[in-house]
């Protein structure tokens, strides 16, 4: 086991609805996302929900504007508002305390 606590993130409605609308390119644009597709990660090890949530209402803002620059790096296109409380409009938001490596061999980081 990982002595980390995994975040995931799967989008909502609203942010599939800016993705296909932010687009400077494409006129009719219609990207859909799938369900199962989401984003995780790995913070240091979180016991309890109530430390889980106060680390994330001090951290949301990068991995909010970590999700938005995946999509479009030009800052302009995102929306201004970028409380916690549209964060959590926009993006679902799973805990797991739990988190297995079950792979041999040394992890890579791409270095976010």
């Amino acid at each position: 086991m990982l002595n980390r606590t995994a975040i995931i993130l799967r989008y909502r409605e609203p942010f599939v609805r800016w993705i296909n609308e932010a687009d400077p390119v494409v006129e009719e644009p219609n990207i859909d996302v799938e369900p199962d597709e989401c984003t995780v990660y790995l913070i240091h090890e979180i016991e309890n929900r109530e430390d889980l949530d106060a680390w994330l209402a001090q951290h949301y803002q990068v991995l909010f504007d970590e999700e938005l620059s995946g999509w479009y790096t030009d800052e302009s296109l995102w929306p201004t508002d970028r409380s916690l409380a549209l964060f959590h409009e926009w993006i679902q938001v799973e805990y797991h305390t739990t988190v297995v490596d079950v792979v041999d061999g040394p992890l890579a980081d791409d270095d976010l």
